[in-house]
């Protein structure tokens, strides 16, 4: 088995629960089939493999440096990632009218996962060229899309997405880099940027920023929010690079993880001539914005999976090689040692983190197929009802894995004891690697917030509705295996659990307590995310207990593997919740009641 990513598990995901083959009825994906899919897969899985892992600790140990104008990253970094877009991965989701491959979302977001889990610092690179081409696919003029839509999409030019500031943080209202309009029709803009991974390297021809800027005299707050494309280089009508633009790297953050990934302090207009191109309409740029935010949000909680999932892998390998201590009943010091497998403790870690990493799995894989169907339905109703279910789990499928595979990798070191610690296994770069995930893309409260405080309550509950029906059809056919009985009865009684307790934040908020209701909304974030994760583990054991005594070989393991992870989800998480749900509709104030000055 590899050690990035369990590829009969990865198969079990795309062809049993998520039936991946039935988006080729589609006319985008016409003449594709799992022959096409196994061998992007393969070809992904090699590379990471290949290219990939093998300078994942050197780039850690090894950070970028910044000599005042070039910033200089180890050469290996550049080898993977001419293999990553030679191999055609860049564009592997995108139209092939702009060279794309035009795979699913899905099976792009599958091939990601092995190279996240090899190397996410070195990946990092193409994940935020890829959401800012997509974004640019989605907002940019026809004229933006000629010059850099194709060049982003084949890999001559990268991207990044340039939002926070050193003043503001993740409240973008309070922005204050500047533009104003020229009357040759482009802006100048002015101001500096924080956190901005990418800005510099020598590893395109180009790098195009995604910049979030204020039209002098346009409203305040974030309906003044405007978005800029803003080049490194200047690109001329012909698609030949010019002069180079004012926007420079002016020093580099240094994180615990990602280390390998250049993070940046930005300046822009320094000289006087940072020019930027408005992407659509003036004030509108956080609604464009979003459209790779929340792409990128997807695909942070996909990192997060990848990290916990290979931490899984080490960690099992290490447990079934590493001979240590005896069982219980063993008082003999002569005898042999046993595996620390055979030690009920370690199987548990064992058990918690298989149970995290392929639950993280289903939801983001889960999230990246609702993506499909609502790119390839002809069916308006349908389209509306996926991009609401996709609308309320965005939040849980970005935080949940972040913060629950991040705790898959704290138990990879503890099955590593001592050397866990140690620079000499992986599982401690992973752990540190994955901790910039709560806070990637939007910190962790920030999500609270967002699922609570609109996404539960948009449309009068529209997208709760559209959940509840789904968990209860998997209800529905899970009664058909009486083996599944406790569980379907669980999930039924917890849910609705959520459900009144959503209903009494929200009168909290309705009579005029909306702190008291939003107080305690990362808690509803987590809880909410177990109740999804919990459901997505039902389904895995529906399709795990309809196989039955009839799998063959390596598969009855398998199959009671996924039976057993989903028992200890249900006995050891899910049982958590309750708690944490009448804690929650009681409007707990505890948090509120303590002062500054009582701390």
């Amino acid at each position: 088995m590899s050690l990035l990513v369990n590829r009969r598990d990865v198969e079990f995901f795309l062809y049993e629960f998520l039936q991946i083959e039935r988006l080729t009825r589609a006319p985008r994906y016409a003449g594709q089939d799992r022959a096409i899919y196994d061998a992007t897969l393969d070809a992904a899985e090699a590379i990471a493999t290949e290219k990939f892992a093998t300078h994942a600790a050197k780039v850690d140990e090894e950070e970028p440096t910044f000599d005042g104008t070039r910033v200089h990253l180890i050469p290996e970094v550049k080898e993977a990632l001419d293999a990553y877009v030679e191999a055609g991965f860049m564009g592997a989701s995108f139209d092939s009218d702009v060279g794309g491959m035009q795979l699913p979302w899905t099976i792009a977001q599958c091939c990601a996962l092995y190279f996240c889990a090899a190397n996410i610092s070195t990946t990092a690179y193409p994940f935020i060229t890829i959401a800012a081409a997509n974004l640019l696919s989605q907002s940019g003029s026809v004229e933006q899309k000629r010059k850099y839509l194709e060049p982003l999409v084949s890999g001559r030019f990268y991207g990044t997405m340039a939002l926070s500031e050193p003043q503001a943080g993740s409240s973008l209202a309070d922005i204050r880099t500047r533009a104003v309009l020229q009357p040759e029709g482009h802006y100048l803009l002015t101001g500096n940027k924080m956190w901005t991974s990418a800005a510099e390297h020598d590893m395109s021809e180009n790098i195009i920023h995604m910049v979030l800027a204020k039209i002098s005299g346009g409203p305040v707050g974030v309906k003044g929010i405007s978005l800029f494309l803003v080049p490194k280089f200047l690109v001329n009508d012909d698609g030949s690079l010019g002069a180079r633009n004012d926007a420079r790297v002016v020093g580099l953050n240094h994180k615990m993880g990602y280390r390998g990934t250049v993070n940046t302090v930005f300046n822009l207009g320094d000289h006087g001539y940072c020019v930027g191109y408005l992407i659509g309409q003036a004030h509108q740029g956080l609604n464009y914005m979003f459209h790779m935010m929340n792409e990128a949000r997807v695909g942070v909680g996909l990192g997060g999976v990848a990290l916990g999932y290979t931490g899984y892998l080490y960690s099992l390998k290490y447990a079934r090689e590493r001979p240590q201590g005896r069982l219980a009943e063993n008082r003999d010091p002569t005898s042999p040692q046993v595996p620390l497998i055979a030690h009920a403790d370690v199987r548990r870690l064992l058990l918690a983190q298989k149970a995290a990493v392929e639950g993280g799995l289903a939801l983001v894989l889960y999230s990246a197929w609702l993506l499909d169907i609502q790119r390839t339905s002809e069916d308006p109703a349908e389209v509306d009802r996926v991009g609401l279910l996709l609308d309320l789990l965005t939040p849980i499928t970005k935080s949940w894995p972040g913060e629950f595979c991040l705790e898959a990798n704290k138990h990879a070191i503890q099955i590593h004891g001592g050397a866990g610690y140690t620079r000499d296994y992986p599982v401690e770069r992973f752990y540190r690697d994955n901790r910039l995930n709560p806070i990637h893309e939007g910190a962790h409260a920030i999500h609270g917030l967002d699922l609570l405080g609109r996404k539960v309550s948009m449309r009068g509950g529209a997208a709760l509705t559209a959940l509840a029906n789904e968990i209860a059809a998997t209800l529905q056919e899970g009664a058909l295996h009486k083996s599944l009985t406790d569980y379907c009865t669980s999930l039924a009684e917890i849910f609705q659990q959520l459900v009144a307790t959503t209903q009494s934040l929200n009168s909290l908020r309705e009579n005029g307590e909306s702190v008291r209701a939003m107080a305690n909304a990362g808690i509803y974030l987590d809880a909410f995310g177990h109740v999804v994760v919990a459901w997505l583990w039902l389904r895995q054991a529906i399709l795990a207990s309809a196989v039955g005594g009839n799998a063959l070989g390596e598969d009855q393991g398998f199959y009671r593997g996924k039976l057993q992870a989903c028992q200890y989800f249900y006995r050891y998480e899910l049982a958590k919740i309750p708690e944490r749900l009448t804690l929650l509709a009681a409007g707990d104030e505890t948090c509120l009641g303590m002062t500054d000055d009582a701390f």
